[in-house]
């Protein structure tokens, strides 16, 4: 009697299954794939789900710089192209470079006087594409913007460091090889001044600041800030070591400082808080995937490793956010989007992040 009555309730059932069961596969079909936790989905743009303390200021354009009032971020169209700025006020984007020919730039910095230091080829192989990027020449474009760019007469190997009380800036320069050593590559980094004969800006005070071949590990030197108020010490990023890591050296005793430290780990300093006491770190903490799947971290900078992640563009596939940068005033940061297959550096649009409005300077 139980199996039949059982039977008895089951027949409208399957009677519905056999009726809708196309509508139920379809349904199932057209649900989206993805994780138990309803994150995001493969095709979604980080662009389009931003938290209201995040907004997007361009829809094109790579490594932001802000002007020292912070009422302008400058920035480069695209790798080997032009130097833009955008006034935050009026939305006005000015293109600062189109009116005399160049093989484009790599790196755009506000300088103390609010001249430019620029870094790019002085010719252009397509076929050598990744030399150009990483050894450029450097530059200086008048404010006045009535000359074109004029040179400095050195390399610059990535990105310099630009000081923002003085004319004063660092760079590193890598040699292909030593001949009183073994290693393949070296690196060094570099100080000078920018001081102005007739108008024309050149280097002064030129000194060393340390060379890889003297550290007790081996890795690729990239200067990255002075670190303030003082600035008697820079961050600079050791590629290679443990995955890169965050450093410092002080520019007076030469001591060497790991701040990360964090072996596995991928991190990079960019961009540093006005009181300096934390830093800015393009980081793979949340996936450990490496550089081409980071997001923006804060760190200390007092050697306790102590982290706190400010963006989750990389929970989306194929996305990345990089080349932060903060303002004058502690209030704003300024980064790109960019995807994760991409060269380091290139980037699709520039973001405002409000660090009040995300939950105040402690955040």
């Amino acid at each position: 009697m139980d199996n039949v009555r059982c039977t008895y309730m089951l027949q409208p059932m399957l009677l519905l299954i056999r009726r809708f069961g196309f509508l139920l596969v379809l349904c199932f079909l057209v649900l989206p794939v993805g994780g138990a936790d309803g994150g995001p989905q493969a095709g979604e743009n980080p662009a389009d789900h931003l938290p209201s303390h995040i907004s997007q200021v361009t829809w094109f354009g790579e490594r932001a710089d802000w002007s020292l009032d912070g009422q302008k971020i400058l920035f480069l169209s695209k790798t080997f192209g032009d130097a833009m700025e955008l006034d935050l006020k009026t939305k006005v984007i000015r293109n600062l470079t189109a009116r005399y020919p160049h093989h484009g730039y790599t790196r755009a910095l506000y300088l103390a006087n609010g001249d430019i230091l620029l870094s790019g080829p002085e010719s252009f192989d397509p076929k050598r594409i990744g030399e150009a990027r990483v050894q450029c020449w450097l530059y200086v474009l008048d404010k006045s913007g009535v000359r074109p760019a004029l040179p400095l007469g050195t390399k610059c190997s990535e990105g310099p460091a630009v000081s923002r009380k003085r004319m004063h800036f660092a760079w590193t320069h890598v040699a292909a090889q030593y001949p009183d050593q073994m290693q393949a590559e070296s690196s060094r980094m570099q100080e000078a001044d920018i001081s102005y004969d007739g108008g024309q800006a050149k280097l002064a005070n030129k000194k060393l600041i340390i060379d890889s071949r003297d550290l007790p590990f081996r890795c690729t030197l990239e200067t990255q800030n002075f670190r303030p108020p003082q600035e008697t010490e820079l961050t600079f990023s050791s590629y290679g070591y443990q995955g890169t890591d965050v450093c410092g050296v002080d520019l007076l005793t030469k001591k060497v400082t790991n701040y990360s430290n964090s072996p596995g780990q991928y991190d990079e300093p960019e961009g540093i808080y006005p009181d300096g006491q934390y830093t800015l770190v393009e980081c793979d903490k949340q996936n450990h995937k490496g550089a081409g799947n980071v997001d923006l971290w804060k760190l200390k900078l007092d050697g306790s490793g102590l982290y706190e992640r400010l963006t989750h563009f990389s929970n989306y596939p194929g996305y990345k956010a990089s080349n932060p940068v903060v303002s004058d005033d502690g209030r704003f940061i300024a980064f790109q989007m960019a995807k994760s297959t991409e060269d380091a550096g290139v980037g699709h649009g520039i973001f405002v992040y409000d660090i009040e409005k995300a939950g105040g300077p402690s955040k």
